[in-house]
């Protein structure tokens, strides 16, 4: 279907990133890049023979789907990424002592890579095998605690021989596949430990000794790539040591032999169940980019730029959430996050631009501007000939703008900020200056083509009862309590506990002359304890390794005491992790017996491991259909240890698909089969959240949170590779009990478009590989800012809600018209942008057929919204 033509000015047709990612591949050997080595001196990592400032992309391949992988690292390379940065998962790759590894579906590490080196980005390759990373265990396979004598993490030598037989296996696994550099592949650098720095103090030298065999065996292996160590000092020579952190730019390395590198930039933070979301601003976090690449750094990797799904029972712990979403600038559906997305894109641009001086100089030239200004220049001869300049200026005042003085000319800083200047006279950008547009996520039922969700999720729920204590044949009876996970192995986060406690007629009077009941009393316990007396709940105690004291209700005679232990994602991080483990330390007693205290550390215990439910996989398809299910009526009370199913549609078009399970307590939820991970609607805390959000000043993760007093989490991922056209199976097993006919299915897009961009933001950074704008032939008085409007993929923009411009007020969603405002505003940008997947409007007086009001800086606002296209198909830039 051919294109209307419209003026070049207001408009430009968009590709979408895994088209353009074909028009933009690097000339390659085969699938991949021809053969380069890399090394690196004092300044940079050295890529085929060039010094090279790098931007790095952190996406976990087990955190997203494969057929999500093309468009995460598709928009990565749009964003200005030149590597794709993964770790390593071990768990997930070998779950049993057996030399099994598990590399299908989302732990198909060999198939992420070839994807990485196709789209023409590099791979920096974290192997570990500690990963941290939020996920359970920090990686590790539970059954590694298991091998005798073993100390993970230490000069020990039974860790020593399994690690060392993991990072072979990897490093194998890429050579086999030709996937290093040397070989035409992507893989550009790699990582042994992760983070040691941290705990290492707390080995003694064993630690000492451990890192140096690790950097031994490591080097060994002759992958034919650099080897970094993060957050550790002593690395040895061979091995780079790098920074972890919200700002980095003050690191150095332990030698002056070794490139600045930034290996994990925490551009947002994790989030524990009960606790509120954090937001990194992203005029802070291109503040932190910019101050980095300033000081002398060279390799940034954003940590993460996808963070994604903590499927199944991935998470770490203890209490991490199944979103991963860690406020990166693509979301956890894989949505950009704009304006983080697009302002990170934009300096990007501006490091590029600079990028020739950077190289060329071994150092930069300090230049003190004022108390807290700065500047940092780079000069030297360019690779084409003749002599290349780029300066960075700084503010680092927290609140005050700046007006310094810079080879003669003057510049506005604004407060904590850094100004760009690719060729030490121009700024190209400044991190404080937001041009690029925000996206406003819509979550909407999923709709029938009649404008109604009926037929997308059934009304008819079944439901099975889980049995509450000892269900199968395959318990067993021992003496005392036993540690969880050496019964459970992982392999559920439900560990039953029973025994019998015999109550006289003479304790029950002694309770009635006391006015009171006994009480089960536990020295530590972590995640959450469920307190069942005669197949009856008594309470629950949630915590981690917390003191547990839970009243209970005896009868007289014999009575079966329950002890429910449930894990919510293994301890992650910190030293002796094998040693961490689960369920109950210390004693356990019963208070308030007539004769005494009774000691249950010492009964006769029957263990049950996970539920039975599980272990008939009544989640699946195919085991759904054996099991008893019983009709539920919608009238029903909510029950706890509950299973429900039921059947729902796939919704129509492209949008992720989400279900709201906040009509739900606790539990976990399948589709089709697969884990999307556990659920709980906890409520975060009720204060602590800003209302407004401050860029200005370092960050931490309490700072700029959001969504205090409400669930922490609701809405959880369903990729759509996981689904059929329609009857895609649902089942949930519910803990405490809730209501399963208000469940809903639900499409996420970003809906809603806003921009503003005023007459003194800087000209496009594409605009700067125009020919003599870099040499000065080409005034850049004479281009105009613009602002760029652009929906996801699939998606038109169907209507302008708002356009001004003038002096238009107020911020995104709740615009108004100032005292000054161009009357034909609408209908110019209607006329740019309606239909349009994406457009540029030019913020001048031109564009706009007037000056509405002469003398005053003018400003553009703009507010869009999204719908989805009948025509989904791209055409070429319009040239008229």
């Amino acid at each position: 279907m051919a294109e209307p033509t419209r003026n070049v000015s207001l408009q430009w047709r968009i590709l979408p990133p895994i088209l353009s990612l074909l028009l933009y591949l690097p000339i390659v050997s085969g699938s991949f890049f021809k053969p380069f080595n890399v090394s690196y001196d004092h300044r940079a990592l050295i890529v085929a023979g060039k010094r090279r400032m790098l931007v790095s992309a952190g996406v976990h391949y087990p955190r997203a789907t494969p057929e999500m992988w093309p468009d995460l690292i598709a928009k990565s390379k749009e964003g200005g990424a030149d590597v794709v940065q993964t770790y390593v998962f071990w768990v997930a790759t070998s779950l049993l002592r057996v030399r099994f590894y598990n590399f299908e579906g989302r732990y198909d590490l060999v198939k992420f890579v070839k994807i990485v080196g196709s789209s023409g980005l590099y791979l920096h390759l974290r192997i570990g095998p500690y990963v941290c990373a939020e996920w359970n265990f920090g990686g590790f396979p539970v059954w590694l605690r298991d091998v005798p004598g073993i100390e993970f993490r230490t000069d020990n030598e039974p860790f020593k021989k399994e690690m060392q037989k993991f990072v072979t296996k990897i490093v194998d696994l890429m050579r086999e596949a030709k996937l290093f550099c040397w070989q035409g592949g992507p893989v550009i650098m790699l990582q042994i430990e992760n983070e040691y720095g941290d705990v290492e103090k707390s080995y003694g030298q064993k630690g000492k000794d451990y890192v140096k065999w690790a950097a031994s065996m490591a080097l060994g292996l002759d992958a034919g790539v650099p080897w970094a160590m993060c957050k550790q000092t002593d690395a040895p020579e061979n091995i780079i040591d790098a920074c972890n952190g919200y700002y980095c730019d003050g690191f150095k390395p332990n030698s002056k032999t070794k490139p600045v590198l930034w290996t994990e930039d925490w551009d947002g933070w994790y989030t524990k169940w009960g606790g509120s979301l954090p937001h990194r601003p992203a005029e802070d976090l291109a503040f932190a980019v910019a101050r980095f690449y300033q000081r002398g750094g060279s390799f940034q990797n954003y940590y993460m730029y996808f963070g994604g799904t903590n499927f199944g029972r991935t998470s770490g712990g203890p209490f991490y959430i199944t979103s991963y979403d860690y406020d990166a600038p693509l979301d956890e559906y894989g949505l950009r996050s704009e304006p983080k997305w697009g302002h990170l894109k934009d300096l990007h641009a501006a490091i590029k631009l600079c990028e020739p001086a950077l190289v060329a100089a071994d150092a930069p030239q300090y230049k003190k501007l004022g108390s807290n200004q700065e500047a940092h220049i780079y000069h030297g001869d360019g690779e084409a000939g003749g002599k290349v300049c780029a300066a960075f200026l700084a503010n680092i005042d927290e609140h005050k703008s700046a007006y310094v003085k810079f080879n003669g000319q003057s510049y506005t800083l604004p407060p904590w900020s850094v100004s760009i200047l690719p060729d030490c006279r121009h700024v190209a950008y400044n991190t404080a200056k937001v041009g690029a547009q925000t996206s406003v996520k819509t979550v909407e039922p999923a709709m029938t083509p009649l404008g109604n969700n009926a037929s997308y999720i059934s009304k008819s729920w079944m439901a099975l009862k889980e049995p509450i204590g000892i269900w199968g044949e395959n318990n067993f009876t021992t003496q005392g309590l036993l540690e969880h996970l050496n019964v459970t192995k992982d392999q559920s986060d439900y560990l039953w506990h029973r025994t019998r406690i015999s109550v006289s007629e003479d304790d029950i009077s002694f309770w009635k002359k006391n006015g009171a009941n006994p009480t089960l009393s536990v020295d530590s316990m972590r995640d959450v304890l469920r307190v069942f007396v005669n197949k009856q709940l008594s309470g629950s105690i949630v915590g981690h390794w917390v003191k547990a004291v839970q009243p209970v209700l005896f009868v007289q005679g014999n009575n079966d005491l329950l002890l429910l232990t449930q894990t919510v994602g293994l301890q992650n991080y910190g030293a002796f992790l094998e040693k961490d483990g689960a369920g109950f330390r210390g004693k356990a007693k019963l208070t308030g017996f007539k004769n005494g205290d009774v000691d249950l550390s010492k009964s006769s215990w029957t263990y049950q491991v996970g539920l039975k439910g599980e272990a008939e996989k009544v989640y699946t398809v195919e085991h759904s259909e054996k099991a008893e299910w019983s009709t539920l009526e919608t009238e029903a009370s909510p029950s706890i240890f509950m299973w429900y199913k039921t059947y729902f549609n796939t919704p129509d078009g492209t949008d992720p698909v989400v279900l709201d399970l906040g009509s739900m307590g606790k539990g976990q939820a399948w589709v089709n089969g697969h884990h999307i991970g556990r659920y709980w609607s906890i409520i975060a805390q009720k204060d602590g959240c800003d209302k407004t959000c401050d860029y200005r000043g370092a960050y931490h993760s309490d700072k700029c949170t959001t969504n205090c007093g409400k669930p922490t989490q609701t809405r959880y991922h369903v990729p759509r590779s996981w689904l059929k056209p329609d009857s895609n199976l649902l089942v949930l097993f519910e803990e405490t009990g809730g209501n399963p006919f208000k469940i809903s299915v639900k499409t996420v897009t970003a809906g809603i478009l806003c921009g503003q961009v005023s007459e003194s933001h800087y000209p496009p950074l594409r605009k700067w590989s125009t020919p003599g704008f870099m040499n000065g032939t080409m005034s850049i008085n004479s281009v105009a800012p613009e602002m760029h409007l652009r929906c996801e993929e699939g998606h038109v923009i169907s209507s302008i809600e708002f356009a001004s411009y003038g002096t238009p007020r107020g911020s995104c969603e709740k615009f108004s018209t100032g005292k000054c405002h161009a009357s034909k505003s609408l209908s110019i940008v209607s006329e740019a942008c309606q239909g349009l997947n994406s457009c540029f409007i030019e913020v001048s007086n031109t564009a706009f057929q007037s000056d509405p009001c002469r003398g005053t800086l003018k400003t553009l606002a703009v507010m869009a919204r999204c719908s989805p296209s009948e025509d989904t198909g791209y055409l070429s830039f319009s040239t008229a």
